[in-house]
C-alpha cells in the first residue's frame, strides 16, 4: 500500500494539560533527529496527533525508528484522503486487498471526532464495512478477534486510514525533564536503569570509572557499546570515562578492608557530582537494587549518599534480578554485559564487605587521606565520548564542553 504519512498518538503525553505544548515540541524534534537520514519527510503536530508525512520516503525504516522513540504510544502508516464517503471506502478497500487472504476476517473501527461530518462512528463502520463485504469474496466480519482491523478517523482537516497499530515505546520524550548522569558499569543492570530513566524523559549522560591496567580497554569498549544501546532511544550518549586507578589505589592501602567498597561507592559518587555541575545535570541515575550486593542495603546506601544532596534516582531499587535480565533482554544489552571483561567494582573486592557500614566510620577512616586533589585531578582527565548510535565514536576533553 502506498501510505502517504505516518500517524502518532501520544498517549501518555496526552494527561499534561497545559504543558502538553512543551512535551509535543520535544516530541517533534526527538523524532526530526532521529528520521535526519529521511530528507523528504516533514513533521506535523497538533494537539492530539503527530504526522510524519513521507513524501515519498519508504514507510518501513521509518517505522523501526520510530519504534524507539519515546512518548510515542502507538502509530499507524496512513492514507490522507478526503472527507468524502466515496474517498473513504476506496481506500479501505485498497489496503484490504492488499493483505486480503481467502477466509481471514475484519472490522472498521470508525472515530468521528469531526462531530460535523455525516456519519456518526456507527454509521461509518456499517458504510465502509459493507463496501468491502461486497468487492472482496470470501470474507467475513469479526469484531472480536479480526485478521483485519480497519481504522477510520475523520479528523477536522481530513479522513485518515489504516490498517495497522503498532505499539511505540511509551513515557515521555527523552530530555523533556531535564538530564541525569548515568552511573554506568559493563554490568546487567546501570544499563536498564538508564533505559527506563530515558523512558520518564530524562536525558542521560553516562559516567564510567576506568581503572587501567586492571580493568582492559575492552571492558571499556565493553561499556562503549552498552551506551550505543542506549543511544538507539536518544541518537546519542556522551560518555565521560573517568581514570580511577590512583584513587582505587589509594583506598586500597588506606581504608580498611570491610569498608573500602563503601569508600570506593562515595567517591565515585563525589566524582559524579562534580561532572553532573559541569554538564548542567539535575540528578544521578545507578543501577542499584536492593539488597542485592553488600553495597546496596540500606545501611550502605546511606554512608553512601551522605556524600551529596543530588538527587539519586534509582528504577530498580524494588526489581528482583530476573525482571531486570528481562529488561535487558528487550533492550539488547544483555550479551554485551555478560562479556568477560571485568570494570573497577569487581578488582580489589574485600574478602567481607560490611553489609551495614556505620558513617561515622567511613568517614574516620577516610580523614586519613586528602581526597580532594585526587578527585579534581580525576575530574579535569576525564575523557569525554559522543556515542551514536549508528556512527563511529569521536572523543574530546571534558574542558572543551564546558
Amino acid at each position: 500500500m502506498n501510505y502517504d504519512r505516518i500517524m502518532i498518538r501520544y498517549g501518555e503525553m496526552s494527561l499534561k494539560g497545559r504543558n502538553r505544548k512543551h512535551f509535543v515540541h520535544k516530541l517533534k524534534k526527538n523524532i526530526q533527529f532521529m528520521l535526519r537520514d529521511f530528507e523528504k519527510i516533514h513533521i506535523e503536530s497538533g494537539w492530539d496527533r503527530m504526522y510524519v508525512v513521507l513524501n515519498g520516503e519508504p514507510v518501513e525504516p521509518i517505522i523501526e525508528q520510530l519504534k524507539n522513540v519515546f512518548g510515542i504510544q502507538s502509530f499507524s502508516p496512513v492514507v490522507k484522503t478526503e472527507k468524502k464517503i466515496e474517498a473513504i471506502r476506496a481506500a479501505a478497500l485498497q489496503i484490504a486487498k492488499e493483505v486480503h487472504s481467502p477466509g481471514n476476517t475484519f472490522k472498521i473501527s470508525a472515530r468521528r471526532t469531526d462531530k460535523t461530518f455525516e456519519y456518526d462512528s456507527n454509521e461509518l463502520n456499517h458504510a465502509v464495512g459493507a463496501h468491502i463485504l461486497i468487492h472482496l469474496d470470501d470474507i467475513k466480519v469479526d469484531v472480536k478477534q479480526p485478521d483485519l482491523n480497519l481504522i477510520v478517523e475523520i479528523r477536522q482537516d481530513a479522513a485518515y486510514i489504516s490498517g495497522q497499530i503498532i505499539h511505540g515505546a511509551g513515557g515521555f520524550p527523552v530530555a523533556s525533564s531535564g538530564k541525569a548522569m548515568l552511573m554506568l558499569s559493563g554490568g546487567i543492570d546501570s544499563p536498564v536503569a538508564g533505559y527506563l530513566t530515558m523512558k520518564r524523559g530524562v536525558g542521560i549522560e553516562a559516567v564510567h570509572f576506568h581503572s587501567p591496567p586492571f580493568t582492559s580497554e575492552r571492558a571499556k569498549q565493553k561499556v562503549l557499546d552498552l551506551a550505543r544501546k542506549l543511544a538507539q532511544y536518544s541518537g546519542s550518549v556522551k560518555v565521560h570515562v573517568v581514570p580511577f586507578t590512583e584513587i582505587q589505589e589509594i583506598i586500597h592501602k588506606e581504608i580498611p578492608s570491610g569498608f573500602s567498597m563503601t569508600a570506593t561507592r562515595r567517591m565515585m559518587l563525589r566524582i559524579t557530582e562534580e561532572i553532573r555541575k559541569r554538564q548542567g545535570g539535575l540528578a544521578i541515575v545507578t543501577g542499584e537494587s536492593l539488597g542485592q550486593v553488600a553495597s546496596q542495603t540500606m545501611e550502605s546506601m546511606l554512608a553512601i549518599n551522605a556524600v551529596t544532596n543530588t538527587p539519586i534516582i534509582r528504577p530498580l531499587i524494588t526489581m528482583d534480578k530476573l525482571e531486570i535480565i528481562q529488561i535487558a533482554e528487550e533492550i539488547d544489552t544483555i550479551e554485551i554485559s555478560n562479556r568477560p571483561y571485568e570494570d573497577c567494582c569487581t578488582i580489589f573486592t574485600p574478602p567481607a564487605p560490611k553489609t551495614k557500614p556505620k558513617l561515622e566510620k567511613v568517614e574516620q577512616f577516610e580523614e586519613k587521606v586528602d581526597w580532594n586533589p585526587l578527585l579534581e585531578k580525576a575530574v579535569n582527565e576525564t575523557e569525554t565520548i559522543m556515542i551514536s548510535a549508528r556512527a563511529q565514536s569521536s572523543s574530546v576533553d571534558l574542558d572543551s564542553l564546558l
